[in-house]
């Protein structure tokens, strides 16, 4: 990697005309703020474009590529100031935890998925390089956090385009600067949408093994005996959500546990979500990075997502749940990790060469949590 230039941004810059700050072959990138007040980047390359939102939680709002809509349906038309997920559930994709992880129990005291996903961040940047000799430009955020007699860490979200791809990189590094042990929760949060009639791949088979349904009902779902019925039945027979052909039985929600997955010769996995058309959204990751992969697939009036992958490093069961299970990480005082997960749309034929590369996937020596 040649890195050419950097730009620092501001989000001053941000008004309501759309404003370009760079542009270098197919890639370019321009500033424009929301009503709502949000200040946000839209990158582009020649197949599509994404909207990043370098000050807020680095979320990513909405994504597109080759005419095709891969983020979430809800009601949010856009970003809107919150001080958690909740308040403004409509994006593409968000990083979760990163101090506490998934849905609060009862007896739990934070937020849902934690305090990332709308932190301010203090800075932004744009880095443009040649990579393996296309051009790829990648918008990097920094976030300070620290609390007084509590946790310090410097953190720093990414997103990276190239040229010609309708794929895109997503990483994260995490520095503790405490002098004590950080307690660590995190979820490669991608929302992509709801394919009615798609199917899903995978490098694990459909056995209850190692698609297992949850089995717990959060609060804020209200089960119906139908739906009790239709968890039961997924328990044993989680097949049957392979292929998306019941759009009805995702509302309420369905959430299963994946386990399992085959990996290729540099340690890393791919599943994929193929549409009817043929074409496929895909996501890739290292299970060494991220051994737990949970899917969430909601088809309700008001929202839908084919959320079929979700890498984290533990279950979104909420703190408590998961410190019992021995799920929470430890990150040493001055220790530092990082997250890195491979996403997009696929045109058909790179789905079908995708198909072909997830089958061939081998299974991992050993059976993972």
């Amino acid at each position: 990697m040649r890195l050419l230039a950097t730009l620092p941004l501001d989000p001053d810059f941000s008004g309501n005309t759309e404003r370009q700050v760079i542009q270098a072959g197919t890639l370019s990138a321009s500033l424009f703020r929301y009503p709502s007040g949000i200040a946000a980047l839209r990158i582009r390359n020649g197949r599509g474009s994404l909207i990043v939102l370098p000050w807020f939680g680095q979320m990513i709002w909405h994504a597109e590529f080759d005419g095709v809509d891969l983020t979430m349906r809800s009601g949010f038309e856009m970003p809107l100031p919150a001080d958690s997920i909740g308040g403004t559930y409509g994006c593409f994709a968000f990083h979760s935890g990163l101090l506490r992880n998934g849905v609060p129990s009862a007896a739990d005291t934070h937020a849902a998925h934690g305090e990332f996903p709308t932190a301010r961040m203090r800075r932004a940047w744009l880095e443009l390089f040649d990579h393996d000799g296309m051009l790829a430009l990648r918008v990097v955020s920094e976030r300070d956090h620290v609390v007084g007699f509590g946790p310090h860490y410097l953190a720093r979200p990414a997103v990276t385009l190239t040229e010609a791809s309708g794929r895109f990189d997503i990483t994260l590094d995490v520095e503790n600067r405490s002098g004590r042990p950080m307690e660590l929760m995190y979820m490669a949060h991608v929302n992509f949408a709801f394919v009615a009639g798609g199917t899903i791949l995978q490098a694990a088979p459909f056995t209850p093994a190692q698609v297992a349904v949850r089995t717990s009902i959060p609060a804020h779902v209200v089960p119906t005996d139908e739906y009790r019925a239709l968890i039961d039945t997924l328990a044993v027979t989680p097949e049957r959500m392979q292929r998306l052909e019941e759009p009805a039985s995702y509302d309420p929600e369905q959430v299963f546990y994946v386990s399992g997955l085959g990996t290729d010769a540099t340690g890393r996995t791919a599943l994929m979500l193929r549409r009817p058309e043929g074409d496929a959204f895909v996501l890739e990751y290292a299970p060494s990075e991220f051994p737990f992969c949970v899917r969430w697939i909601l088809n309700g009036p008001d929202q839908s997502v084919g959320a079929f992958a979700l890498p984290s490093t533990c279950l979104p069961e909420g703190y408590i749940a998961e410190r019992a299970r021995g799920h929470v990480r430890l990150l040493p005082p001055r220790g530092r990790t990082s997250f890195s997960v491979g996403l997009g749309h696929l045109d058909i034929p790179e789905s079908d060469a995708a198909a072909t590369a997830i089958a061939a996937l081998q299974p991992p020596s050993e059976h993972r949590p």
